[in-house]
């Protein structure tokens, strides 16, 4: 297993009590698409984590204890691969002025993970999440496991409340 999807495996099982079986694959689960093709689901059953830089307007919205209204915040959303985040609903939803897709390097040195392979859950800090309700419609959805080529099978609900995400449709 490749050392980055174990070290998740890990963490997974120390901070949750989880056991996650993570699956690999040779060609990749970069997109949503190509990890439905390797899983053998629905392209609406991955469950993709996308990190969002907030700007401006009200940091108490998403538990800024600083409040500080200048410092861009970073923000996680969990989305169904068949739908796409809007970065607007996600401003307003955490009483930002502007939303953009983080910077990768950001996102590594904060989450602990690259882009490709961010996992919902097992992050370096703790960020305010929102979950997709359409990942509610499987019986089990598939997260990245840390890498771009691997993958775990979790139950939405049970990964909703790991995650610690507040369920609300973000997307267009």
């Amino acid at each position: 297993m490749h050392e980055r999807a174990a070290e998740f495996a890990a963490r997974a099982r120390d901070r949750y009590g989880a056991d996650l079986e993570v699956l690999e694959f040779d060609a990749g689960t970069e997109t949503a698409a190509a990890a439905a093709d390797a899983v053998g689901c629905d392209t609406a059953a991955i469950a993709s984590t996308i990190v969002v830089s907030l700007s401006g307007g009200d940091a108490e919205a998403d538990g800024d204890a600083e409040g500080d209204d200048d410092a861009d915040r970073l923000v996680a959303a969990i989305t169904s691969g068949a739908n796409r985040l809007n970065l607007d609903a996600v401003a307003a939803n955490f009483g930002a002025a502007d939303a953009a897709m983080a910077d990768p390097a950001r996102v590594r040195e904060t989450v602990g993970w690259s882009i490709g392979g961010v996992p919902p859950l097992c992050h370096d800090a703790a960020l305010p999440t929102v979950f997709d309700p359409t990942l509610a419609g499987y019986d089990t959805v598939y997260g990245a496991a840390g890498t771009p080529s691997a993958v775990f099978a979790i139950d939405p609900d049970r990964l909703a409340s790991l995650a610690e995400a507040t369920t609300v449709d973000l997307t267009e």
